[in-house]
């Protein structure tokens, strides 16, 4: 370990020298960048992560002293990962870089990559507002290159957290939009009713039971197997529970269905919410009596 570092800082020391050097433009930024590369990766061997981030920016900005602005991208890509095991927001800041400039070469599927890299960061933090922003920007991007599963994935993220803070009619309209677009593809069409199922969820958080059930009625006619489906029954006995005030039939409808189809935290957590609004609705009717 002691090894590689010591090699690191040599490399880096070399580096600095050259490019402080006289010598042809071209050629003393070239040297330098295989110096600081080799540097770079005598850290990361070093397990000295800041020390190989920064030194990967010098590198990138070899690159862009060349015109390089791949390379000065991959630069930066490599930068974050090395930060990425210390400091977020520094890991944030240079693949925001290296989108920039996959940006400005026109290499959008590599920049949607990114952006999403930067999502799942933020997404690490808890920054939920940011991961949205971020899932948002790369969905963009890969449904522009026509990477539709990427797009898709990256647009059930902001479903998923736009539900999560309470913005239920962003999460069903993109929910109903990945649904109507995969019954069209054959490799698609049999996660329909789960995109269904989780639009309906939300419709249910917000406690309307006419929309409900009108939108239950757009679902038999977007997908018209969709009435058949376990799915589509656990929606419309949760709507009646619902309408019938009945918290008993509510707990026992959810129980059936996720010891056939196990619910994850997020329908366990939105569920939750449902049952919460129709307790606080029955002690109100209680205190009035």
């Amino acid at each position: 370990m002691g090894d590689q570092l010591a090699r690191a800082e040599d490399f880096e020391k070399k580096a600095e020298k050259k490019l402080n050097s006289w010598g042809l433009f071209g050629s003393k930024y070239e040297d330098a960048a295989d110096l600081y590369e080799k540097a770079a990766n005598s850290y990361k061997l070093a397990k000295s992560w800041d020390k190989a981030g920064s030194t990967y920016v010098k590198l990138a900005n070899c690159h862009l002293k060349l015109d390089s602005k791949h390379e000065a991208a991959q630069a930066y890509v490599e930068a974050s990962h090395s930060y990425k095991k210390t400091t977020v927001n520094e890991a944030i800041s240079c693949l925001e870089q290296a989108v920039n400039f996959f940006c400005d070469i026109g290499r959008l599927s590599m920049a949607a990559r990114y952006y999403k890299e930067i999502a799942e960061l933020y997404e690490s933090e808890q920054n939920i507002e940011k991961a949205i922003e971020f899932y948002d920007k790369a969905a963009d991007f890969f449904q522009g290159e026509d990477v539709t599963t990427s797009a898709n994935q990256c647009k059930q993220k902001v479903a998923q957290f736009a539900a999560q803070l309470e913005q239920y009619q962003k999460a069903i309209k993109i929910y109903e939009e990945i649904a109507q677009h995969s019954l069209g593809n054959n490799l698609l069409k049999y996660g329909v009713k789960g995109h269904l199922l989780n639009a309906g969820i939300c419709q249910l958080c917000r406690g309307d039971v006419v929309a409900i059930t009108n939108a239950l009625e757009r679902y038999q006619e977007l997908d018209p197997t969709f009435s058949g489906t376990r799915e589509y029954r656990f929606l419309a006995d949760i709507a009646a529970a619902i309408d019938e005030e009945d918290i008993t039939k509510f707990t026992d409808v959810v129980k059936e269905f996720d010891s056939m189809t196990p619910l994850d935290s997020w329908k366990t957590t939105l569920l939750l919410r449902v049952k919460e609004k129709l307790k606080a609705k029955e002690q109100e009717e209680d205190d009035l009596t």
